[in-house]
């Protein structure tokens, strides 16, 4: 199933680039992507392979990524300030993420998605579910956590390619790219390199904005703890983390299955912070399970 292409979506004073793939008469999807991440971190074969359970599947840019609006004006936030305490230089939070997909759900005009969030995409997942129940009809939540700075926290190696100098050009991108992922990747899975690169390569392309990668950063770092406000969450919940995540420790995902009632907690052996191909199957099939499920499909 090829993509409908890029479109846009104007949501309040942001512009977010979308795509779809499938038929828009099928059970809409919506996906969420993480930190710095494009849509293009859900691959094409992985939103296809989607597609062909019987969703219309859309993958957007967030805000400071990609094709959507980049807040230039807001300036790079200090991170060094900003962890301790001092919120001057930090322009928005994952709440106005969230209204930025909930408000994309509404352009699109559909009533409601089952959402899918990866990393921070899965913070801002949980938050539209939080605080825009009407809009979400399940939520699965994949290497995420819930704002408990106690829980999931990352790795001294895994800290350091994150706060890593930015890249300058094109090749130093796709480095970095290869290189954090060395880190962050599925040990129990071959790093497939070319990918890697070729993805990189590709999101340089699109736009590569170091700034509104630090301000998705702040962000996530000055975002209250979801914690209490997930015990209120009554869609169903998937919550889907790597034994082995070196950035968001698992311990991230047992917390947020604990603190959604009801919610199906799947730790996948080898799984690092990544989507290894190998995995793609059992990934397609259990988002497209809990769809079938909470649709009465089976």
């Amino acid at each position: 199933m090829q993509s409908s292409g890029i479109a846009t979506a104007t949501v309040g004073d942001i512009e977010l680039a979308y795509e779809t793939f499938g038929d828009r008469a099928d059970t809409p999807l919506l996906l969420v992507s993480g930190l710095g991440s494009q849509m293009i971190s859900y691959a094409d074969e992985f939103c296809t392979g989607l597609a062909a359970r019987g969703l219309f599947v859309i993958r957007f840019d967030n805000r400071d990524v990609g094709l959507s609006t980049h807040l230039h004006s807001a300036g790079t936030p200090r991170l060094g300030d900003v962890r301790r305490g001092d919120r001057s230089s930090v322009h928005y939070e994952l709440a106005d993420m969230a209204a930025d997909t909930a408000g994309l759900i509404e352009v699109l005009g559909l009533e409601s998605v089952h959402l899918v969030g990866v990393s921070m995409g899965g913070m801002i997942a949980q938050r539209v579910a939080i605080t825009y129940p009407e809009r979400v009809r399940s939520l699965t939540s994949i290497m995420s956590t819930t704002g408990d700075r106690s829980v999931g926290g990352a790795s001294e190696a895994a800290t350091a390619v994150l706060y890593a100098p930015p890249a300058h050009d094109r090749d130093a991108a796709i480095q970095r790219q290869l290189e954090t992922y060395r880190v962050i990747g599925s040990p129990g899975f071959p790093l497939d390199e070319e990918a890697v690169r070729a993805r990189a390569g590709l999101a340089y392309d699109r736009a590569h904005d170091p700034a509104g990668v630090a301000r998705q950063m702040a962000a996530i770092v000055t975002s209250p703890d979801r914690t209490a406000d997930l015990g209120r969450v009554a869609v169903p919940t998937l919550v889907i983390h790597g034994s082995d995540d070196a950035l968001v420790n698992v311990s991230g995902g047992r917390a947020t299955a604990a603190a959604v009632p009801g919610a199906e907690l799947v730790v996948l052996e080898g799984m690092g912070h990544d989507l290894p191909r190998p995995l793609w199957p059992e990934l397609t099939e259990r988002i497209a399970g809990l769809v079938s499920r909470v649709e009465g499909r089976v």
